[in-house]
């Protein structure tokens, strides 16, 4: 006879589930505590990889100056080379007004400058010729970040001649005939020199560095994509449009050669009548 099984009561059973969910929590929190270790490990890595990127990018900065000299020099043999590289850039295009294009028709040279701790900050350099706009041959916006990570931006005080400061004109003078979009006018692109409101966020200063400065002649070679688009759906439309001409001419053909047709058979019909 086999022996009866033994019973364990409810209040056990409690017991042992209670050892076992304490015994699950511990495990659990002994492995987010070795989690955050880890992680800890992680960032250093990271942090140490950001240092080392930050070395080698000066290195080559450095590497770089006589090759971006060459090219200046070279830039300088081409008349209207910056204002035309702006032009066609379709982020730094949406601040320029027409007078602003006047003013940097006199611009000859463009530099951005990294600072030696490139953490710190850049700055981007614009020479001038002789201008009616402006006494400053050299106007200049730097962007600096403190050992807080707080951004902030300074910039060369535009000494503008007798009545030609453009910050100053109605937005009415810096329209563009040639601009068929439909948007409000811009300020004048020399303000960006005297606007130290959002720093962190710089749209202009952060294309002419990242994109414009990097290889400026893709963009003075190839004009802006927009127009290029809005000129292919001008002639679209235009195609568009001689295509209905065209199939309208033809219905008004065969109209025509119906009635005529009509109005022969018509003819034979009274004759054979006769």
């Amino acid at each position: 006879m086999s022996a009866p099984t033994a019973k364990v009561s409810k209040k056990e059973l409690n017991s042992n589930h209670d050892g076992a969910d304490e015994t699950s929590e511990k495990e659990q929190q002994e492995a987010i505590e070795h989690i955050g270790k880890v992680q800890n490990e992680i960032d250093r890595l990271n942090e140490q990889a950001s240092e080392e990127v930050l070395k080698v990018e000066q290195k080559h900065n450095k590497l770089r100056q006589p090759f971006f000299q060459k090219r200046s020099e070279l830039i300088a043999k081409i008349p209207k080379f910056w204002v035309t590289t702006f032009i066609h850039h379709p982020q730094v295009s949406a601040l320029l007004g027409e007078e602003d294009e006047e003013a940097l028709h006199y611009l000859t040279r463009v530099e951005v400058r990294e600072f030696e701790d490139i953490k710190s900050g850049y700055g981007i350099d614009f020479y001038f010729d002789e201008n009616p706009y402006f006494e400053n041959k050299v106007l200049s916006k730097e962007f600096h970040l403190n050992e807080s990570g707080d951004p902030s931006s300074k910039s060369t005080e535009i000494k503008w001649k007798s009545g030609k400061d453009l910050t100053k004109r109605s937005s009415q003078t810096q329209i563009k005939a040639r601009r068929k979009r439909q948007h409000e006018e811009p300020e004048s692109f020399f303000t960006w020199f005297t606007d130290h409101s959002d720093a962190d966020a710089d749209d202009l200063g952060e294309a002419i560095k990242d994109d414009i400065w990097p290889n400026p002649l893709q963009y003075y070679l190839f004009p802006n994509m927009d127009d290029e688009e809005g000129e292919a759906d001008d002639d679209d439309d235009y195609d568009e449009e001689e295509g209905l001409e065209d199939t309208d001419e033809e219905g008004d053909e065969d109209e025509d050669d119906d009635d005529e047709d009509e109005g022969k058979e018509g003819e034979e019909g009274k004759g054979r009548d006769n």
